[in-house]
């Protein structure tokens, strides 16, 4: 009887375990469906955005690659968040299975990925895009892709070269238009709001420092996403963790289910 008695207490609590384990496997499950909702929305507002961000992206093939990625990896975890809260409710083996291999297939695509953009990581120094800029920048020529996603890089943020103005000096630009000390795009808007006419554009392009844009963009555009690095670096490791505890839960749910 008391042999009984255990064994009945013993498989209650295997029960509740096993019950814990689900709705804990369905609550991360959800936050991973929430993760995929997230990145595809931002790789969406990437490609659609009209304010010129396109452009900016579509300069840097590793960029433009990445915003696939995002998408890719957005749908991925879409739909592996719905799997795995079907699969916890519906206590479903086939479901659970499938679902941990492809997370785990994800979570090494995702380490394999942070290591390339270590491995790689030269390809975004200052050095690396002021080489880049004198040889391939041409200044006027919109039909060049590399010239206009500079010439958006510059009008968006108010900006001139990678480091400074005199990253021109020497460069493709100059052998061009060789009375230009720098581009159109360097040059200052007017002060007043809405207007898009340049404040002096005649002396902007002697190179007047009083009617261009001094700073580079190298830092502009640092300064102005290094609020949102911070934010995407945690929110990977958010994910990855999250991701590593549905593998267990989800392992532990299919050895669990009779």
């Amino acid at each position: 009887m008391g042999l009984g008695e255990a064994s009945a207490r013993g498989t209650a609590m295997e029960g509740d375990c096993l019950s814990c384990i689900k709705y804990l496997m369905f609550v991360f499950n959800f936050l991973i469906f929430l993760g995929g909702s997230f990145l595809l929305g931002v790789g969406v507002w990437v490609l659609v955005d009209p304010t010129g961000f396109r452009e900016i992206v579509a300069a840097n093939p590793l960029l433009f690659t990445g915003v696939y990625i995002i998408l890719a990896m957005g749908a991925m975890l879409f739909l592996l968040g719905f799997l795995g809260c079907c699969g916890a409710i519906r206590e479903n083996k086939c479901l659970l299975l499938f679902f941990f291999l492809l997370i785990l297939i994800i979570f090494l695509a995702e380490l394999a990925a942070a290591i390339l953009a270590f491995v790689f990581r030269e390809h975004l120094t200052r050095e690396y895009f002021t080489k880049e800029l004198k040889r391939h920048y041409q200044g006027y020529n919109n039909t060049d892709v590399f010239t206009s996603t500079w010439n958006a890089i510059m009008n968006t943020f108010d900006c001139c070269g990678v480091n400074s103005p005199e990253d021109f000096e020497d460069s493709l630009f100059r052998r061009l238009y060789p009375t230009d000390v720098v581009p159109r795009a360097c040059c200052r808007r007017s002060a007043h709001p809405g207007d898009v006419a340049y404040a002096s554009q005649e002396e902007c392009l002697l190179g007047s420092m009083l009617f261009r844009n001094n700073k580079g963009c190298y830092s502009a555009v640092v300064d102005y996403f290094e609020m949102y690095i911070y934010v995407a670096g945690a929110l990977a490791i958010v994910v990855l963790t999250i991701e590593l505890f549905a593998m267990v839960f989800a392992m532990c749910l299919f050895r669990g289910i009779q």
